[in-house]
């Protein structure tokens, strides 16, 4: 078997007590006395071996401290060495400190209990109150270093917890970063896209349809509403730069679009889809003495908003039908129906990141969301593109006492 090669302050603590002790003994300096039964150079016995295992004090504590006491045993029926006892001393401080949980736990109880057991033995056996002081030495030199070794020890483990638990809050703080980095994000993305793709679709589709139509109304139509399309949209975008270029530290919301604004908005759906052959309809019957939270009201705007983008750029000519209703009951449903299937007109292309970023508004409001075609109404096409959202009307409101 392989020895463990040792620390190299184990090396130098053993061969500091080495040379000290034979400096001790070659000037004659003993603990016991000329009246000990063995002869002076035993002394070095004692002294040699735990010198030597000095140098397991780190990597075989234990060992070290189990050999140690055979030969510290010894000690008393020598001469003696103040050099040996004190080596001894460190062997069991290393052994808890550096030893195993259990070792650690066990080592300070037995030496306490060994130095009573000799306190009572040698006032048992001498019958004298100098017996105290040989009892006093064996807990100096074993049920001393090991207490203070557990001392040092459950120290140094509180230390590690805290530095652990630090690099743990480090590394969730870290990963909350992360997240939020993520979700800030997904809120800007889905608020460009809404800001933005209306305006730009519609300006692709009147180009495309001015590059196709060699008809001059129909020309100076479709670059009027690009004109008008590109304003509010570069208006838009300023709007969105400004706010994330603000460094005023002003953390005030923004004013954010209500449900006030339908009207609105449907009529630039007509202005923006009239040429594709689709007409729209409002047909608003929330209760109005019902307060809307802004979360809720955001988000059916912006369901409203692209579902009418998506109708413009997807939708054969046809109505286009906008339902806005409840309120008192809990929820409020927003519904938009639309032909099912592709015009004959110039169309822009889509991304479907649209529906991505409704599903994802309602999901945040734990609402109920659902796209797709649906068999139409008696009397209209067979099928149209149903997009129907239900959020859910948190009360924000402070609760009586």
């Amino acid at each position: 078997m392989t020895l463990p090669r040792p620390h190299r302050d184990d090396v130098l603590i053993a061969v500091v007590g080495l040379l000290g002790g034979l400096l001790l003994w070659s000037l004659g300096v003993h603990t016991n006395g000329p009246m000990a039964p063995l002869p002076s150079w035993v002394t070095l016995v004692p002294l040699v071996v735990i010198s030597v295992l000095e140098l397991l004090r780190r990597t075989m504590p234990r060992t070290a401290l189990l050999a140690g006491t055979a030969a510290v045993l010894l000690d008393p029926f020598t001469p003696g060495s103040v050099v040996t006892l004190l080596m001894f001393a460190d062997l069991a401080y290393a052994a808890v400190v550096y030893g195993t949980p259990a070792s650690a736990r066990r080592i300070p109880v037995v030496t306490g209990m060994i130095t009573i057991a000799v306190t009572i033995g040698f006032l048992a056996w001498l019958r004298e109150p100098a017996a105290l002081l040989i009892g006093m030495v064996t807990g100096l030199v074993s049920f001393g270093p090991a207490t203070t070794g557990a001392i040092v020890r459950n120290h140094r483990e509180a230390a590690n917890a805290a530095r652990l638990r630090a690099e743990q809050t480090a590394l969730l703080a870290e990963m909350d970063r992360t997240q939020a980095i993520v979700a800030e994000r997904a809120r800007m993305a889905r608020e460009l896209h809404d800001l933005v793709a209306g305006h730009l679709s519609a300006i692709a589709i009147h180009s495309t349809a001015a590059l196709s139509l060699d008809d001059r109304a129909t020309t100076r139509q479709a670059l009027t509403v690009i004109r008008e399309n590109s304003v509010e949209g570069l208006a838009e975008m300023r709007r969105l730069i400004g706010l994330l270029r603000d460094s005023s530290g002003d953390m005030q919301p923004a004013a954010a679009p209500t449900l006030a604004g339908l009207d609105a908005m449907v009529e630039q759906a007509r202005t923006n889809g009239g040429q594709s052959g689709l007409s729209f309809e409002l047909c608003d019957d929330r209760e109005r003495d019902t307060r809307l939270p802004a979360p809720v009201e955001l988000a059916a705007y912006r369901i409203v908003q692209e579902s009418l983008t998506n109708a413009i750029k997807h939708a054969e000519g046809g109505r286009v039908r906008v339902e806005v209703s409840g309120g008192a009951g809990g929820a409020l449903r927003v519904t938009v129906t639309s032909p099912f299937g592709r015009g004959p007109g110039p169309r822009a292309p889509g991304s479907g990141a649209g529906l991505v970023g409704m599903e994802e508004r309602v999901a945040l409001l734990d609402g109920t969301f659902e796209a797709g075609p649906v068999e139409g109404p008696a009397g209209g096409p067979d099928r149209i593109w149903r997009v129907r959202a239900v959020l859910p009307l948190t009360d924000d409101k402070e609760p009586s006492a």
